[in-house]
């Protein structure tokens, strides 16, 4: 079965059709693909700072990395036979880049650094940027040298602009839902090294924030900039960001469209750099989370998966289908209440964010759901959870043997950690609190964007004969890299309960019946 997708970006990125197969067996004699096929070439980077800047590192297939057909096999060893694997956007699919600023003012180099050193390659023609964020980079690269902006020098610690952040937005309302994404608008928060807006150089702040709004925005021949924002930092470690952000020109708020809801992202939220990928990813997600569940959002960051799930899903009227996200990064939480105020007023949903640290305790998060959510980072779920993913059924267990478990529910809570996360909690929704069960999750979501950790988790939660894996689908997060997103979908194992005797005993060749 073939597929394929088609990219078009205007006269810089040419039509170009990839189709996307299952993968052929090689001759012995050749292990690698040819640089004459066609797909080979047809799917190929074609990027000017291949090899020197350590963004990409692989040149040829971009629609079938070669960590595709490792994770094929891993799946097929578990059951699952059909692994599924969405190649996405290839060229112009980053939205959100942060990138470093040295050189000088007349010589700027805004990019990444070279693989293994602090020396910035400069990467004007980027082909996994957003088209608009390199213009975006040339107009920054314009203002720095006409205000004689100074670079920083992180051997000095001197110079204006350490980093600077690009964020584009695709939602505009006003536009056909085909011109939104190539007419996006680029959101530019400048990192800079000083305390605060009344630094010695502030008045350069000023003049570079000017020059990008009225070149770039909605007055300018072609509108590119979303707003301009201000970062301050002035520590000596490699931390981007510092504490202190101020809003300096264009629209404050910053909204996204990704599975069926509007999102806000402050510039210090964590955002998916793929958008239109991650959007993919959460439509299929929605298939497998039945209406009326109760779901908890584990590293929930702004809380997207779980209010995307809350909107698509049909609400019965009985059973109110709940959602809880539980994120330890306290910043999250505004971009959450920004979001929460879009949704649909009738949704018959009782929504929760909760700052809290899901790996402490993390069996008082998941009782009483039906569905529980990871979207770990790159490291893997925390160990604390991941055992109590694997004891459920033996939890379980004991909470039905346990008489004292309904009643101890109905004390008064004085865990610290849960009277701390219900004070900075938020609902939104429907205010009815969903009737409190002891029941524990029959369906575990793993979203995972670190392939050797998720891998090892998997093992685990299968060699602990709690969970089995039901499905298995793969997204191209990141086009030009060895690397994939994974949806893992694993379901309760059900355990066959021994037959009872027929209460028949056999006494020689006679048949007597047991009293």
């Amino acid at each position: 079965m073939h597929s394929s997708t088609l990219f078009s970006f205007g006269a810089r990125y040419p039509k170009i059709t990839c189709r996307v197969s299952p993968p052929v067996s090689p001759p012995v004699a050749s292990l690698s693909l040819p640089s004459s096929s066609p797909d080979s070439l047809a799917c190929s980077l074609q990027c000017p700072h291949f090899q020197s800047c350590s963004g990409c590192t692989q040149e040829l297939n971009l629609h079938r990395p070669a960590v595709v057909d490792e994770a094929s096999g891993f799946f097929k060893r578990y059951g699952v036979e059909d692994f599924t694997f969405d190649s996405c956007r290839l060229w112009g699919w980053r939205c959100r880049a942060k990138l470093a600023v040295r050189g000088t003012s007349d010589n700027a180099l805004i990019g990444l650094y070279q693989e293994g050193t602090h020396s910035v390659v400069d990467i004007p023609e980027c082909k996994a940027h957003h088209p608009n964020i390199n213009a975006a980079i040339e107009l920054l690269r314009e203002g720095i040298k006409v205000f004689d902006v100074v670079p920083f020098d992180e051997d000095q610690g001197t110079g204006d602009l350490r980093y600077v952040q690009m964020a584009v937005t695709t939602h505009s309302t006003s536009l056909r839902a085909p011109e939104r994404y190539k007419n996006g608008k680029v959101q530019v928060s400048l990192v800079w090294n000083s305390r605060n807006e009344k630094s010695h150089n502030a008045d350069k702040l000023q003049a570079l924030s000017s020059f990008l709004w009225r070149k770039g925005g909605p007055n300018s021949k072609f509108h590119l900039i979303h707003s301009v924002w201000a970062n301050f930092q002035t520590s000596t470690n490699n931390i981007i960001f510092g504490n202190r952000w101020r809003h300096l020109l264009g629209e404050r708020d910053f909204w996204e469209h990704v599975g069926g809801i509007d999102i806000s992202l402050d510039p210090s939220s964590f955002g998916q750099a793929n958008t239109r990928a991650f959007d993919s990813l959460l439509w299929k997600l929605h298939k497998y989370v039945p209406g009326g569940s109760s779901v908890a959002d584990l590293y929930a960051g702004a809380g997207v998966i779980g209010l995307s799930l809350a909107t698509s899903r049909k609400c019965r009227q009985e059973h109110i289908f709940s959602v809880k996200c539980i994120e330890v990064n306290k910043e999250a939480r505004l971009s959450f209440e920004k979001t929460i105020q879009r949704l649909p007023n009738s949704l018959n949903c009782s929504i929760t964010w909760h700052h809290a640290d899901a790996s402490v305790n993390p069996l008082s998060w998941i009782i009483g759901t039906d569905v529980v959510v990871v979207d770990p980072p790159r490291r893997g779920l925390d160990a604390s959870l991941r055992q109590i993913l694997e004891s459920v059924p033996s939890i379980e267990k004991r909470m039905r043997s346990s008489s004292q478990s309904t009643s101890s529910n109905a004390k008064e809570e004085k865990r610290p950690w849960i009277l701390r996360a219900r004070e900075l909690s938020v609902q939104a929704g429907n205010k009815l609190t969903p009737e409190e069960s002891n029941s524990l999750p029959q369906r575990l979501i793993y979203i995972s964007c670190g392939w050797e950790s998720f891998k090892e988790d998997c093992k685990s939660l299968l060699s602990s004969r709690a969970w089995e894996l039901e499905k298995a689908h793969g997204f191209n997060f990141f086009p030009g890299t060895d690397s994939i997103e994974v949806l893992a979908v694993f379901k309760r194992r059900v355990v066959m309960k021994k037959k009872k005797k027929s209460g028949v005993k056999k006494v020689g060749l006679k048949k007597v019946r047991a009293k």
